[in-house]
């Protein structure tokens, strides 16, 4: 028994993982609306070390289409300009001496139709990580059947294999399904 919870365990780890990757890139996927989050790969050159840009500003979103960034030090200005156009999240910076603002554009029909795309091939990805996950946890149980669990036990395991699997692909479904209702809500 204590095998099975071995195996069971790490499968559920897994399948964990893949849920909680998936709704970090999806989070990234920008879907017309202000969200901080497509900052986190942009880093600044900062007294000479690359950090990321949250640490050397305040970053909010005053309302729905604005991402406002608030240097602390006023010589980080037009670092943090240059960091931004050089990255590529394709929003040109507008800097009034006291705030750099990221107006975000809506999204055309086409650019919808292929963030919408981009969604669902990483939501595949992750359900391919969590089907690999049930894959290795069914083949570490018939190594235990060969090195002594009974097969009862093999197929209890594999029950309840089965049941942590769709709940994690039916949480991969929502996740995907919210994205998608946020990209494509006008």
């Amino acid at each position: 028994m204590n095998d099975l919870n071995f195996y069971l365990d790490m499968a559920e780890e897994s399948m964990k993982e893949a849920v909680a990757f998936l709704d970090d890139s999806l989070a990234h996927i920008r879907a017309g609306k202000a969200n901080v989050k497509i900052l986190d790969p942009i880093r600044v050159d900062y007294y000479g070390s690359k950090v990321p840009l949250g640490n050397v500003a305040n970053i909010s979103t005053p309302d729905q289409r604005t991402i406002a960034i608030q240097p602390w030090e006023k010589n980080m200005f037009p670092v943090i300009e240059k960091a931004i156009i050089n990255s590529n999240i394709g929003i040109m910076p507008i800097n009034n001496g006291e705030v750099i603002r990221l107006n975000i554009p809506p999204l055309t029909e086409e650019r919808r139709r292929q963030l919408v795309k981009d969604s669902k091939a990483e939501s595949e990805k992750a359900r391919v990580s969590v089907r690999n996950a049930r894959r290795e946890c069914i083949d570490g149980l018939k190594k235990a059947v060969k090195d002594g669990m009974s097969e009862d036990v093999q197929k209890d395991g594999e029950e309840k294999l089965q049941k942590l699997h769709d709940k994690y692909m039916k949480q991969i479904d929502e996740l995907f399904a919210a994205k998608e209702k946020e990209i494509l809500t006008v």
